[in-house]
């Protein structure tokens, strides 16, 4: 298996050498092993990258440096390579050797600076970030937001309605915003939230919905056994979706106080109900990319 790809570079000169170890040195570069010829004036520097590329071109070379760091800051890099000449030239020497950051014809900006010039040659060092978000993303499987042609249940508690019925409404505003029909989703009430995993099971084993988004919304002042609902109640959806397969969106508030889950029922923090919605929608989605990848391998 291939470990890694190392170029051997060779610098014109010692002054030169010694410029451009201290320019990737400040830069923050990992230094590898360097080496020194015990016959000879020669040295070796090395410099690791977290990525590596090999690019080999037959023909017309491109009009870019032989030495291209790809940064995720380009002006921020710019700026502390600047600040790293000014201990070494002069101003206006700065000026003709470090060029600004520009637009390229390959969706990127770059810049240049020149450490050498003269009878060994110009050294010069690029460096550039692409323009393109998507660039050297890692390849993935994401939901889409599109509820059209898709299957809700939505299992919502009366207990505490005037937290509830605010969840729902979030809810079914999320669904019909994104495309869901309104005969394709299917209101189901139940007393409380201790009765929301029994009705969220039997609508997930029925297989008739794509999702199962859970309402309800528990106070601890209400109850002695406030947390012991809660996490049976918060188990049972788990389990309804690890056993069925059905994803199950978890919309169900504890909070300490009615005027803590006003809030995230539409007054100052969102509205569960509604993100509620936007996860089923997007798990389905998912589920949908997944099952459809799987029979290409």
């Amino acid at each position: 298996m291939v470990k890694g790809i190392t170029l051997v570079s060779g610098v014109g000169s010692s002054e030169t050498f010694d410029k451009l170890t201290g320019l990737l040195a400040s830069l923050g570069f990992e230094p590898g092993k360097g080496w020194s010829d015990a016959n000879g004036p020669g040295r070796g520097a090395a410099f690791l990258a977290p990525l590596g590329n090999l690019e080999l071109v037959t023909g017309r070379l491109p009009a870019v440096p032989p030495i291209l760091i790809e940064v995720t800051n380009l002006d921020g890099i710019h700026a502390a390579v600047e600040r790293w000449m000014l201990a070494s030239y002069r101003t206006e020497e700065i000026a003709a050797l470090l060029s600004a950051p520009e637009l390229t014809h390959w969706k990127s900006r770059l810049f240049t600076v020149k450490l050498a010039t003269g009878d060994t040659g110009d050294l010069v060092v690029g460096f550039w970030q692409s323009e393109d978000p998507l660039h050297n993303k890692p390849a993935t499987i994401e939901g889409d937001l599109v509820a059209t042609g898709m299957r809700f249940a939505i299992v919502v508690a009366r207990w505490n309605a005037v937290i509830t019925d605010r969840l729902l409404q979030g809810a079914l505003d999320g669904l019909y915003r994104s495309g869901a029909a309104k005969q394709d989703v299917e209101i189901v009430r139940v007393p409380g939230a201790w009765e929301i995993p029994s009705a969220a099971r039997t609508l997930a084993e029925s297989k008739k919905f794509g999702a199962i988004i859970t309402l309800g919304c528990l106070l601890r002042g209400e109850t002695a056994h406030y947390e012991a609902i809660y996490n049976e109640v918060a188990r049972g959806i788990g389990q309804s979706q690890q056993e069925t397969g059905v994803p199950h969106a978890f919309g169900v508030l504890t909070c300490e106080t009615l005027e803590q889950a006003l809030d995230r029922a539409g007054v100052k923090a969102g509205n569960k109900g509604f993100e509620a919605a936007i996860a089923a929608i997007e798990m389905v989605s998912i589920q949908q990319k997944l099952k459809a990848d799987g029979g290409k391998h």
